[in-house]
């Protein structure tokens, strides 16, 4: 690549993720997310701020080409790669959106990273954000696939946010069901709210719980033709005897024949296409979270350890990511 260019793809990539993590923090996402055509009283209504600042930002937007507008009209929609955009600069907002309190406090937690860490917590609905504009066009197929080739009729999502994964399922299929579960009350009433505008709020349990709660009441899970999680269990791996607790009501719970289907990060992974964005996450999570990731052949053994009889690693995801595939 040229220098000059180069530059400009950088600048671009900078730009569109500032713009649409703007969009976040003022709620516009949602309405843009959805591909309908909007007016700015609409915008207004939904998001509680005024009207001549939603322009502003909206002629910003359409001057990036990130919207279409129709001037006569005064309506706007999502341009047609504005998607894509959104997942290319998802890895920007992660890093640096999502993780920015130990971007800019790096001093403390190399001194004393207890102490840094009580004070200087990430924001829960940033990393959501951020996640779902990576997981919808990488790590979200992987799993929607293992669903569709299970014929899965209930399907359990584990530290689901605010279900988009699920909700998505339930629309593709009016004969599936779903349980969402999350420890954050944020998530789970985004969860509720977001599964009525779609029409499948009748389809869907949201359960306000940890992941860990589930050793002693695993109701949620009964019954799963499908269990998945994603980039979730390495929190829970936190304590060994309780990752591998999980694991073995997960295999328990599911129904004859169901799958555990596990999206996480390995320790700094190696595939030419990964290493630096994986460099990121692994020193991140081990230096900042305290989480020491595995690599994917520790990964597997966890998971038969626990009792699966099969386990499969699926690597062409997303950089430094593996699908796990379990069955009993």
């Amino acid at each position: 690549m040229k220098l000059d260019s180069a530059r400009e793809v950088g600048a671009d990539y900078a730009a569109v993720a500032a713009l649409l993590q703007i969009g976040a923090e003022l709620g516009v996402d949602r309405v843009l997310d959805s591909g309908r055509t909007f007016g700015v009283a609409e915008l207004a209504e939904e998001t509680d701020l005024p009207q001549a600042g939603l322009e502003n930002y909206l002629h910003a937007l359409s001057a990036a080409g990130l919207v279409t507008a129709d001037a006569g009209a005064g309506l706007f929609r999502a341009s047609d790669d504005y998607a894509d955009w959104r997942h290319e600069v998802g890895y920007l907002s992660w890093a640096l959106t999502a993780n920015s309190p130990f971007l800019q406090n790096a001093r403390a937690f190399l001194t004393d990273g207890e102490s840094a860490a009580r004070t200087h917590r990430r924001d829960g609905r940033r990393v959501a954000v951020s996640s779902r504009w990576i997981g919808d066009r990488a790590f979200y197929p992987a799993v929607v696939d293992q669903v569709v080739a299970a014929d899965a009729k209930h399907v359990v999502d584990l530290g689901a946010g605010a279900a988009g994964l699920l909700i998505d399922l339930l629309g593709q299929d009016d004969r599936r069901t779903g349980v969402a579960l999350d420890l954050s009350a944020a998530a789970c009433a985004a969860a509720r709210e977001d599964a009525d505008r779609a029409g499948v709020g009748d389809r869907l349990r949201v359960v306000e719980r940890s992941v860990e709660s589930l050793i002693d009441d695993p109701g949620p899970l009964e019954g799963a033709d499908v269990i998945q999680a994603c980039f979730v269990m390495h929190d829970v791996l936190q304590d060994e005897s309780v990752f591998e607790d999980v694991l073995r009501t997960c295999r328990k719970a599911l129904a004859p024949g169901g799958v555990l289907a596990v999206v996480d990060a390995v320790s700094y992974g190696q595939e030419p296409r990964e290493r630096k964005f994986s460099a990121l996450f692994t020193y991140l999570h081990a230096n900042f979270m305290d989480v020491a990731l595995p690599t994917p052949d520790q990964w597997v053994a966890k998971f038969r350890d626990a009792g699966f009889s099969n386990v499969e690693c699926v690597s062409d995801i997303m950089p430094g990511g593996r699908l796990f595939v379990a069955t009993k």
